[in-house]
């Protein structure tokens, strides 16, 4: 990071040349000026000297603060960008000190319920006179083998092929009669779904922002006939949901085997009428999204019941089906959606606003310098209502100070998460900047270096920044000095007042 940060400050130094190059003749032609006339004319530049330098060293000193100010403002911008660069090489290694996270979004379908039955289906073909002769010719198993390109193909789950031909006056006509095994529908009574989705920000270490899903589900059905059938209930696996653990599903307390289990696959005899009631549990990491399909087409629900909880801030899918609760608290969102008897052709469809730790350092390096200057001008209000004094020398520590914990909070992103590192860096700024200025000054101290933090808490900086300006506002209105009291010297580096005796 040294050597990228030294880069890009001489880089910006080449640039910003161009624009202080007059400023420094024209300091070099007045310092010139300044020593000829000392020479020729000592006597006048040491008068001269004797009533300008008390005259000017207090602006003169205030005129380097701000210039000090200005180059700290300034060294923001290529701080912000080494700091975006280190995170981007991060972000896109090969190599890393941790494991990535396997996410991307995620879909989980709903399970399809049926019943085994079978269905004949006849299909009769009249053929005209030339292939009796050629099935005449053949005989018997070769006039089949003749006709085989006029039956089709029967299709898969046979059970019965009956075919035979019968003589007309006209030709013959042959009919086959065809079994075959088919599924039909089950209608779900009742789905009891419950989703957890814990995200992982790259605030806290992680490359890409991600969250830890835990999927549980309960459904029931029943025979939907008056005699035994063979029930099949298949569960797909989540697409897009990379390593699954902890997967199990159970069908009435009974946990299937490990081979029927990974298909999602149970096939069981029911009496008429019975019910049946399985259990579906995983755990797996996703990012993005997560999406619920309840079906391909429309779909009645008798009574479905879907509970997500996130700690992400969630958006829905154009199209999708809204929730039908919502409840916010600190700790993350609560979503649920209760249908009952309900015909929709609809998916639960979540998506999540996708942010990375560049972005966050881009932002808190992009607003450092608007929290400086803030600053600045609340600490010549509050030393103006407090009755506080503060010397240049004082005021330009505080500013190395806090510019200095600004590059820490910049150099800790490599080795600490955001938000571990960015405050450390800005309580070591204050620390530095308190020491200088003394402890009267503490809130404006806080302010220059924990306002940029905001942008920690995505989704919320502009509340954070509002709530601030509202109680430094009343800190103000409610910090001031009485009428009368004399002005303190709260500072470093302050000269004392030396009472001088008749």
């Amino acid at each position: 990071m040294v050597q990228a940060t030294l880069e890009t400050l001489w880089s910006a130094l080449g640039q910003g040349a161009g624009r202080l190059w007059p400023l420094l003749v024209l300091a070099l032609v007045l310092g010139l000026a300044a020593r000829l006339w000392r020479v020729l004319n000592p006597a006048a530049a040491r008068r001269w000297g004797r009533r300008l330098v008390p005259a000017l060293s207090r602006p003169l000193a205030w005129a380097g603060v701000l210039a000090l100010l200005g180059a700290a403002l300034w060294v923001y911008g290529p701080l912000g960008r080494v700091v975006q660069g280190r995170l981007a090489a991060a972000e896109n290694a090969v190599q890393g000190r941790g494991a990535d996270a396997d996410a991307a979004p995620t879909t989980q379908q709903a399970p399809r319920v049926t019943y085994l039955t079978e269905r004949t289906y006849t299909r009769s073909l009249t053929l005209p006179p030339d292939l009796l002769r050629r099935l005449d010719a053949g005989g018997l198993n070769g006039g089949l083998d003749v006709l085989a390109p006029y039956l089709g193909d029967p299709g898969g789950n046979v059970t019965r092929l009956a075919e035979r031909v019968r003589r007309t006056a006209a030709g013959a006509v042959l009919t086959r009669e065809v079994t075959q095994r088919a599924e039909e529908p089950i209608r779900l009574d009742g789905s009891r779904l419950r989703a957890s989705l814990n995200f992982v920000s790259p605030l806290w270490g992680a490359r890409r922002p991600y969250y830890q899903a835990n999927f549980a589900a309960q459904y029931a059905f029943a025979n939907p006939l008056d005699r035994p059938v063979t029930a099949r209930f298949s569960f797909p696996l989540p697409q897009g949901s990379g390593t699954l653990s902890d997967f199990a599903v159970s069908v009435d307390g009974r946990e299937l085997p490990a081979s029927d289990a990974l298909r999602g696959f149970w096939e069981g005899r029911l009496a008429a009428g019975q019910r049946v009631r399985v259990e579906v549990h995983y755990r797996h990491q996703g990012a993005r999204g997560w999406s619920y399909v309840l079906g391909s087409r429309r779909e009645s629900l008798r009574d479905f019941s879907l509970t997500v909880q996130t700690n992400g801030a969630p958006r829905f899918l154009r199209y999708s089906l809204p929730p039908t609760r919502t409840a916010r608290t600190l700790g993350g969102t609560t979503l649920a959606w209760e249908l009952k008897n309900v015909i929709t052709a609809q998916d639960v469809a979540l998506t999540f606003p996708v942010g990375s730790g560049r972005e966050t350092a881009a932002k808190l390096y992009a607003f450092a310098p608007a929290a400086l200057l803030l600053a600045a001008v609340f600490a010549l209000l509050w030393g103006r209502m407090r009755g506080l004094r503060l010397m240049p020398a004082a005021a330009a520590l505080a500013l190395l100070g806090l510019t200095l914990g600004a590059v820490l909070g910049g150099a800790l992103l490599s080795y600490l998460p955001a938000l571990l590192a960015a405050p450390l860096g800005a309580a070591v700024g204050a620390g530095l900047a308190l020491r200088a200025l003394g402890g009267g000054w503490w809130p404006p101290t806080l302010l220059a270096a924990a306002l940029p933090l905001v942008f920690l808490v995505p989704g919320h900086a502009g509340l954070l920044l509002a709530g601030v300006g509202v109680a430094a506002f009343a800190a103000l209105l409610w910090g001031g000095q009485a009428p009368g009291q004399p002005h303190r010297r709260v500072a470093a580096f302050a000269v004392p007042e030396v009472s001088s005796s008749a």
